[in-house]
């Protein structure tokens, strides 16, 4: 087994002891990405542009890590407010197109830096 650490700098830093994501022989395992910019700050908007933030950041990681979002097997969401459901279905649904990994959808009393999204992912190449 060949396990090696993740990173680019077209996502933001860790903000803790963890990699960006990990991958193990062909399966990559992603970190929970928030709506941080590359700087490290949150991006201003509501859950639709903080939703858009969290899929720029899985995208540039998946890409440093040989993947895609074509590539991703399952994905699971983190929300802030179940309220956010629809709106957080729809642009995510917009990224996948017709592929359609496993999915689960959290409810969560808090997320770091309270932001209202946090989306990790799993794929496979």
């Amino acid at each position: 087994m060949t396990i090696q650490s993740v990173h680019t700098d077209s996502a933001p830093k860790a903000i803790g002891p963890y990699s960006q994501a990990v991958k193990v022989d062909r399966f990559i395992y992603t970190s929970g990405q928030i709506p941080l910019d590359v700087k490290g700050n949150i991006i201003e908007g509501g859950i639709k542009e903080q939703t858009h933030q969290v899929f720029k950041n899985l995208e540039a990681v998946l890409l440093e890590a040989g993947a895609s979002l074509q590539n991703v097997v399952k994905a699971t969401v983190f929300l802030k407010d179940m309220n956010f459901f629809i709106d957080v279905n729809e642009i995510y649904a917009s990224y996948f197109g017709d592929h359609k990994p496993a999915r689960s959808a959290v409810e969560v009393a808090r997320l770091p830096k309270d932001v209202l999204v946090e989306i990790e992912l799993i794929a496979f190449v």
